[in-house]
């Protein structure tokens, strides 16, 4: 589903400032994996979310979504088949605007768009029952404004902005690292549940070693722009013995 080939990318270049993230970077993932993404400050973490995603480009290298090369394919050209959930719950949806019609814009992604009314009565019934398999009554809240939302809320509505329309790649850029702990339980139980129940090939940064080894079905760590750590499956758990926060200031 996902492959990124030699990819370099050096910021500030040629100043004082200059800094060198990847050197022939090269990442396959299969489609369906749940790829969890650990690593210290300035790893390369949201720098590979931002390659992945369109938002910046690499210096050289390729990649590739489900076959198709997008290397220099803009943000919004890719973002009909990339969903993303970011860091900060104010981001990706309009505070000013409500459950209901932030969920109906996303419903549009992979639509063309005219000039007739976002919202409509036909949908409604699928918001509603979208938002009852969360249990956080915002079934009840569709004509409140996002920005009304507490962060988890808002988070849970977010994510499910994400995914409502099945994206073939699917970006949790440390999705819940500003929410407190029982936010941040529900979410990723949410995460877990949709990825899972649709198949979503989705890789998922985390500061969490608790949480990167219980989700997903891959653990990559990543050091100095290098991949350190690839680990599949029931071998993740090895790390649990391994002191690696410190090894790599996480």
């Amino acid at each position: 589903m996902l492959k990124l080939n030699n990819i370099y990318k050096k910021f500030n270049t040629n100043s004082v400032d200059e800094k060198l993230i990847f050197e022939n970077l090269n990442l396959h993932i299969k489609k369906g994996e749940f790829v969890t993404i650990v690593g210290g400050n300035g790893a390369g973490k949201s720098t590979l979310m931002n390659l992945i995603s369109g938002s910046i480009f690499p210096d050289k290298g390729e990649i590739f979504i489900d076959g198709q090369n997008v290397t220099n394919l803009q943000e919004n050209k890719r973002a009909k088949f990339i969903g993303r959930v970011f860091q900060d719950p104010l981001k990706g949806s309009a505070p000013n605007l409500t459950v209901e019609e932030n969920l109906s814009l996303a419903l549009l992604r992979d639509k063309k768009r005219g000039l007739s009314f976002g919202v409509h009565r036909n949908n409604r019934e699928l918001l509603i029952n979208e938002l009852k398999n969360f249990n956080l009554g915002l079934e009840n809240r569709l004509d409140a404004k996002m920005g009304l939302l507490s962060g988890g809320q808002r988070q849970a509505v977010t994510l499910l902005m994400a995914t409502i329309v099945k994206p073939k790649i699917l970006l949790l850029d440390e999705h819940t690292a500003a929410l407190d702990p029982n936010s941040t339980k529900k979410v990723l139980e949410l995460t877990d549940k949709i990825t899972s129940n649709e198949h979503i090939t989705t890789l998922m940064i985390t500061h969490d070693l608790d949480n990167a080894i219980k989700f997903g079905n891959r653990l990559i760590m990543l050091n100095n722009g290098k991949i350190q750590f690839d680990i599949f499956g029931s071998d993740k758990k090895c790390l649990l013995n391994r002191n690696l926060s410190d090894m790599f200031k996480i």
